[in-house]
């Protein structure tokens, strides 16, 4: 239970190979009551990393091995995105244009304001916090519309497709009674209350 609900409380992931600026960095962040873990490389994060770990990761752009651009990449490709704020002591604007492309919160040069680090953090914690809100919101209504049977899905497609009922029963040869039957059974399932909201979680399934 502690676990879980550490889990869900937001943790900065502080990536640097300079022990004293993990250590600087883990002593602001707690400072401001924020949790806070340090690796000194990519590899030792990935060894003890957890993906369900709310929060974002502090990144230093150069690190043996794996640079930390290179890892903020592989990042934006993944299953589970991660929020990143990155840090260098040197930062050009090729690589702050590369980084921000592939969907950094920001590119931050070392020595970095604490003010503006911690800003950056928060910008990062909501929005990870706003992605993992939609991926849970995505698997409800993924997890809904398989409840449905063959001829609700049916109705749903020609409900989205701005049908009324009595249209619906003409097209799938139904009792205008029982177009209301599966469509209300339908409604319930999807936890649907308008024809809008259904309109959108339909989006959230392609």
């Amino acid at each position: 239970m502690i676990d879980e609900k550490r889990n869900r409380r937001p943790t900065v992931i502080v990536i640097d190979d300079d022990e004293s600026v993990r250590e600087a960095l883990r002593g602001l962040f707690e400072s401001v009551g924020l949790i806070a873990e340090t690796h000194g490389s990519v590899k030792e994060f990935v060894a003890a990393d957890d993906p369900e770990k709310a929060g974002c990761i502090v990144l230093d752009i150069r690190l043996p091995g794996q640079s930390g651009l290179e890892f903020q990449e592989a990042l934006a490709q993944s299953d589970l995105p991660r929020s990143v704020v990155l840090i260098s002591a040197h930062v050009d604007v090729a690589m702050a244009v590369r980084a921000m492309k592939a969907g950094a919160i920001d590119v931050l040069t070392k020595p970095v304001r604490e003010q503006d680090l911690l800003e950056a953090v928060n910008r990062a914690i909501a929005n990870d916090a706003l992605r993992r809100l939609e991926r849970t919101t995505k698997a409800t209504v993924q997890s809904s519309y398989k409840s449905l049977t063959e001829r609700e899905r049916q109705i749903m497609a020609l409900v989205i497709a701005g049908k009324l009922n009595k249209q619906i029963a003409a097209e799938l040869q139904l009792a205008e009674p029982t177009v209301k039957l599966h469509r209300g059974h339908m409604m319930q399932k999807m936890k649907a209350t308008s024809v809008a909201q259904l309109v959108k979680m339909a989006e959230g399934l392609s």
